[in-house]
Order: structure tokens, then C-alpha cells, then sequence
């Protein structure tokens, strides 16, 4: 049953990872991304890693892919004027693309051997899996986290500014201006003398 379930997940994780770079549609592309995202916890809950299929769901499935939605919404991408020059950039997009995916695999391939697993200390596993997550995050791979938090810092930096657009008709306050104003440059007091409309006499001659 275990092996059934890990080929299913791991077969519709290649699938919609597949349908999200070959998608048309960014918002297909999106939620096949969220399917992605769906079946890889499901590959971590069957490995025992409880913690980090909740994380993956709450903050990339609930959080992240949602704000991505919602910033390729406001976009409004033009997708055809997007893929104009796409045949004529392939040539050297695949280069790099292979590049980075056999520099991936020297760096990766160390972890695909079998060995024998290590014997588990006692006190350790008193902990349990999100405390000695928190404690190698916090201490072995500190720096790598400050970097990764770096990259996204960057990432919402980018997508505010692509998002901020100035629009016709649109009404907004410079706050610097308001504090920087005083009574005597929007109130100011005229003394004027006072004008004293006379009674016209009737045209009989009699009293008014």
C-alpha cells in the first residue's frame, strides 16, 4: 500500500510540475503548482515528516501560491506578446537549462546512494521532529536561512514594484505636504471695510 501511494504522489508531482512550465495560462500554471505542492506533503507525510507537510501546505499552498495568484491577477500579463521570441531564445534558454540541471546532479547524486542508516540516539528522539528541525535550521544552516530569507525579501520587493502602477484618475495624498503645511499658508485673514447698501426712495415721493 505504501509503495502504491508513493508512485501515485510522485507521478502527479511530475505530472503538474510538467503542466506548470508547459501551461499557456499562468493561472493554470498556478494551480498546478498548488497540486504540486499537495502531493510532495503527502511524499513527507510517508517519510515521517509531519511538520514539514503542514509547513509546505500552510505557508506555499495557503500563503505564497495565493499571494502569486493574486499578483499574476493584478499583472495582467500579455501572454502572447510574452512568447513572441520564444523559439528564437530557445537555443541558448536549453543550454542553461541543461547546465543547471547537471550541476544539480553532481551536487545531488552523493544523496541517491544507499547506505546503511544510523543508529538513532535515544535522546533525540525524545525531542521529536520539529524541535531538531528547529535546532539544525537555527545552528548547522543558519547562514543558508538568512540567504533564502534574502532572496524572498527580494522577491516582494520585485513584485511590489511591478504591481505599482501609476493610473490615471487616481486621487492620492503626499504626507509629507500635509505635515510640512502651516495656518499661514491655508488660512489667511482680509480686513475689508464694510459696505452699506442705502434704501432706494420710492418712486411716489411718500415714505418708505
Amino acid at each position: 500500500m505504501s509503495s502504491a501511494l508513493f508512485y501515485l504522489f510522485a507521478a502527479v508531482l511530475l505530472l503538474s510540475a510538467f503542466r506548470v512550465v508547459t501551461s499557456r495560462s499562468t493561472v493554470h500554471a498556478a494551480l498546478f503548482l498548488v497540486l504540486a505542492f499537495a502531493n510532495a506533503s503527502g511524499l513527507w507525510l510517508m517519510l515521517h515528516a509531519e511538520f514539514l507537510a503542514i509547513a509546505l501546505v500552510l505557508v506555499y499552498v495557503g500563503a505564497v501560491m495565493v499571494l502569486f495568484l493574486f499578483v499574476v491577477m493584478m499583472l495582467d500579463v500579455d501572454a502572447a506578446a510574452a512568447r513572441e521570441g520564444f523559439w528564437r531564445h530557445f537555443p541558448l534558454a536549453g543550454l542553461i537549462g541543461a547546465l543547471i540541471a547537471l550541476e544539480m546532479a553532481l551536487v545531488l547524486m552523493g544523496g541517491f546512494r544507499i547506505s546503511e542508516p544510523a543508529a538513532a540516539d535515544p535522546a533525540l528522539a525524545k525531542l521529536g521532529n520539529s524541535k531538531l528541525l528547529g535546532i539544525e535550521i537555527y545552528t548547522n544552516y543558519l547562514y543558508p536561512l538568512q540567504v533564502a530569507a534574502l532572496l524572498l525579501l527580494v522577491a516582494i520587493i520585485a513584485a511590489i514594484g511591478l504591481t505599482l502602477r501609476r493610473r490615471k484618475h487616481t486621487h492620492y495624498v503626499q504626507v509629507s505636504a500635509q505635515l510640512r503645511a502651516k495656518k499661514a499658508d491655508r488660512l489667511r485673514v482680509v480686513k475689508m471695510r464694510a459696505a452699506v447698501d442705502t434704501p432706494a426712495a420710492p418712486a411716489d415721493g411718500g415714505a418708505p
